[in-house]
């Protein structure tokens, strides 16, 4: 789960939902406060801001980040390319939300607005940017990777074969849709940049599948895939694993009032007025983020078993398919270009460990 400049209330809702559902909690951009340390496991974004792994300057700096480490159990860092609600676009807090809990995650003054530019000063190329994610795994010990939205795809190949011929690179890739959600986008970008997930994840995939890079990385969907239906497409089409955000989000009491960058959201869920604050009980809205989190697996593992599958990782392309114009029909990997050796979740191995996976769970 991945989430912005949410009230402190709605960010402990949500890692101590992930908690009891045993899901990843991502902390999004905002560094680590006292709102996540409430027993959900994290996953620490690093955004273009540093934020929580900064200097005074806003450079990234190592010792800062091990420091935030040693306080939350992190178990791995997502370093933030882009997102699909705004690729491109760096983004505002102003400086009414800058209260010193936020101020003190990030690593900033209080009440002085904050900037995150638009691209990464650490590296400024895929090299550069290897060497970054490399540095960083070597002195944390945790596994690192990329999230991003797809807008060039030279990018992917080149990627991938930096990857095939160095065996450096991120740990696991984040696709972010266009679909992505954020109340903080201009429409003009939200609308029309970037690639819908299905067809950004495939580029990416497929550039990897192309060189049998895709086993390399751990693959994770993002965008609008917090329904049973398309958290199964996507894993048909790669992923290992789903962010979901709006559908967790509308758990905690989300009514999409789109006053997010006012902080007058009327049911407390991004605001940091304490008065409006008071409207969102974190005990409650827990057990419906964790409901909800279970109910979506439960769901899937249905699908799988419709499909004559165990897991919802053994689900292939080819047992969707996608209904075109005229009430044509074509297979899910068929439209997006797969083949079907690709696809290995089938091994013996595999199976062993989703079957284990699976016990652990009833």
């Amino acid at each position: 789960m991945s989430f912005g400049s949410l009230s402190g209330s709605a960010i402990e809702a949500l890692n101590r939902g992930a908690m009891m559902a045993g899901a990843l909690h991502n902390t999004g951009e905002r560094g680590i406060s006292e709102h996540h340390r409430h027993g959900g496991e994290l996953t620490l974004q690093v955004g273009t801001g540093y934020f929580g792994a900064r200097n005074g300057d806003g450079r990234f700096q190592m010792e800062r980040l091990l420091a935030s480490l040693e306080t939350a159990p992190v178990r791995s860092i997502e370093i933030k390319l882009s997102q699909g609600a705004k690729p491109g676009l760096g983004g505002v807090l102003p400086a009414a939300k800058v209260t010193p809990a936020i101020a003190a995650a990030r690593g900033v003054p209080v009440g002085i607005t904050v900037i995150s530019p638009s691209s990464h000063a650490e590296f400024d190329s895929i090299p550069t940017m290897v060497e970054f994610i490399e540095r960083i795994g070597d002195a944390t010990g945790l596994p690192v990777g990329i999230k991003s939205a797809v807008g060039e795809r030279a990018f992917w190949r080149e990627l991938a074969d930096h990857m095939s011929a160095t065996g450096h690179g991120p740990d696991f890739i984040t696709i972010d849709g266009g679909e992505g959600g954020t109340g903080a986008a201009p429409l003009v970008f939200s609308d029309h940049v970037s690639l819908p997930f299905r067809s950004g994840f495939a580029e990416a995939y497929t550039s990897f599948a192309n060189r049998s890079m895709q086993d390399r990385v751990v693959w994770v969907g993002a965008g609008k895939l917090g329904f049973p239906g398309e958290a199964l497409l996507a894993m048909a089409l790669g992923a290992d694993m789903i962010n979901v955000g709006r559908e967790a989000m509308l758990a905690v009491g989300c009514i999409q009032a789109q006053k997010c960058h006012t902080g007058h959201c009327p049911t407390g869920v991004a605001t940091q007025q304490k008065r409006l604050e008071r409207g969102l009980d974190p005990t409650d809205k827990s057990l419906r983020v964790a409901n909800y989190l279970t109910g979506l697996r439960h769901d899937m593992l249905r699908l799988a078993y419709a499909c004559g599958v165990e897991h919802p990782a053994l689900v292939t392309g080819e047992a969707i398919e996608l209904l075109l114009e005229g009430d044509r029909g074509e297979s899910l990997w068929s439209r997006y270009g797969y083949e079907p050796g690709w696809h290995v979740s089938s091994s013996p191995d595999t199976i062993g460990r989703l079957r284990s996976a699976l016990a652990e769970l009833a």
